[in-house]
């Protein structure tokens, strides 16, 4: 940990909260994050005000109706051909009223992630949100990140435009860890704790995980998510790749931040300090809360998300975690010490398999061989290069196809 302060979530930074009512550019708007981060914003009008939307294009009506209710200027689709559909659905609640301004195509989100607000909530899954988290922090905007893929493939370029304190971090985790931290400094720091619900298939072991179908990665018990997300959360994939977040967010070496599972998923992470102290975050699990956090920081929101019962008896519960039936964390681990493209390789390949396994192409535990396998055929990038968004494209391209060939030459050998 370098004695500099963190240029990116840091708690300490002082924030001018004089400027009243926020503009919020919503990424992902018709996803789990955006819609709870919309219904948010409606609950607190006087605080907040979202001025854009951008979406993939799988949901449409769900967009139109958003972008009607909260009446913003600008409406994105990833999916180009999905613009008609969505300029018909907007006419039919708009009537005569003039439409927002609509936007298209594969850079449609960047460019309104460049666009005049105060808070740019990026909550795209995957990889492809790298380009509209650099183009939110070069732009100058407030970057509410819950899109820890693009930190994680392209952490050195992140890091290089963010300025102190213009990332709020938006994962349960690390909400956690930037308030548990405002406790004391950096150097009191003697480790970080990421806790993890364990998911569907805790306390398992590797050979009993071996014929779980799809259905069964898909019923996590505590949080309600899209399907990516859902099945790296039952890989505990998830999980490494917050690890490699919180090293990049906050300076910690590796050595010093671990995970214990905790199936309630109320502690969403602690700190420990050098006195032995141990603080935790905690509540009932609900990412209202640290969208809360995310958009409205250093200020709270109030009735953000609920709070406990402490009438009600409550049982907490912490384990180790099994490394042998999940070793998704130490591999994360392992690229995140490594650098340069290998942690764009272990996430580009894991999004292919992730895929794969939700279209019945590969077995579960087909997910972390056939990632692990395209991380050590990637090997070690070189040392003292600086890494580029072409770097990062160049590698990603080359491990989704290295883990479409493997999942494809494993699929064919189970059935030979």
């Amino acid at each position: 940990m370098s004695d500099r302060p963190s240029p990116l979530a840091d708690p300490h930074i002082a924030f001018d909260v004089s400027e009243g009512r926020r503009d919020i550019v919503v990424l992902g708007s018709t996803g789990s994050i955006g819609t709870q981060a919309i219904d948010l914003v409606l609950r607190n009008p006087d605080r907040f005000r979202v001025t854009a939307l951008a979406a993939s294009g799988g949901r449409i009506g769900l967009l139109a109706e958003q972008a009607h209710r909260l009446r913003v200027a600008a409406v994105a689709v990833a999916r180009e051909e999905a613009l008609p559909e969505l300029r018909e659905a907007l006419k039919a609640l708009y009537g005569s009223e003039p439409l927002p301004e609509l936007l298209a195509g594969p850079d449609a989100a960047t460019r309104l992630a460049a666009s005049p607000c105060h808070t740019v909530l990026n909550g795209i899954t995957g990889s492809i949100g790298l380009a509209p988290t650099l183009a939110a922090l070069e732009a100058g905007r407030t970057l509410a990140l819950a899109n820890k893929e693009s930190l994680i493939v392209g952490g050195p370029l992140v890091k290089e435009l963010a300025k102190p304190g213009q990332i709020i971090p938006v994962d349960s985790e690390h909400a956690a860890l930037f308030q548990a931290l405002a406790a004391g400094t950096r150097a009191d720091v003697r480790k970080l704790v990421v806790t993890a619900s364990g998911g569907p298939f805790r306390g398992r072991t590797r050979e009993e995980l071996a014929h779980v179908t799809r259905e069964d990665a898909l019923a996590h018990p505590t949080w309600a998510m899209g399907p990516v997300i859902t099945v790296n959360s039952a890989t505990l994939v998830n999980k490494g790749l917050e690890v490699i977040e919180a090293h990049l967010l906050y300076d910690i070496p590796f050595d010093r931040i671990e995970v214990v599972v905790h199936p309630q998923s109320y502690v969403h992470s602690m700190v420990e300090f050098t006195d032995g102290s141990t603080l935790a975050q905690a509540t009932p699990p609900d990412m209202r809360g640290p969208i809360a956090i995310g958009i409205g920081w250093p200020e709270r929101v109030p009735d953000a998300a609920p709070a406990f019962d402490w009438t009600k008896a409550s049982t907490w519960e912490f384990f180790p975690l099994d490394t042998e039936a999940f070793p998704s964390v130490g591999l994360a681990r392992h690229v995140g010490e490594l650098g340069g493209t290998a942690p764009a390789v272990f996430n580009a390949a894991n999004e292919e398999c992730v895929e794969a396994f939700l279209a019945g192409r590969l077995p579960f535990n087909g997910i972390m061989d056939t990632v692990t396998a395209v991380v050590t055929e990637h090997g070690t990038p070189a040392r003292g290069t600086s890494l580029t968004v072409s770097d990062v494209l160049e590698a990603e391209t080359w491990a989704r196809a290295r883990a479409r060939e493997l999942a494809a030459k494993a699929t064919a050998e189970a059935r030979a």
